[in-house]
């Protein structure tokens, strides 16, 4: 009996393992993840400085998955297609678009793009 619950969990286990591999989202609105990393958040330079303006407030670690790191605090996030929805922790309703798969525009409560960007700076280590 001991020996068939262990096979049990063992089996469990390779099911989460297979099931938190990140994939990409296609144009068919599939599930996804964003890659692991820390994502550096910015507005938009001026004509005179032509440099983003760093948000930090803004930035956001993902760390496994569908979770993500801010403030000292996890939440979660969904990723359907280009479109990601942090749905609990510090960034909860915040929305974003993915332009490449290090690149995310944040979207106001209307879902039109607004002038902050977010890119993965790096990846969190395995």
């Amino acid at each position: 009996m001991k020996q068939a619950l262990n096979i049990l969990a063992l089996a469990g286990l390779a099911a989460i393992a297979n099931a938190s591999v990140s994939a990409r989202a296609d144009n068919d609105g599939r599930l996804s993840t964003l890659e692991r990393g820390t994502y550096a958040c910015e507005m938009p330079g001026d004509a005179a400085t032509s440099r983003g303006v760093p948000a930090p407030e803004e930035g956001f670690v993902i760390t496994n998955g569908s979770a993500y790191t801010a403030d000292g605090k996890s939440g979660t996030y969904l990723r359907v297609g280009d479109l990601v929805t942090m749905t609990s922790g510090p960034r909860k309703g915040n929305r974003y678009e993915v332009k490449s798969g290090r690149y995310l525009r944040k979207l106001d409560q209307a879902g039109e793009p607004t002038g902050l960007r977010c890119v993965r700076i790096g990846a969190t280590p395995k």
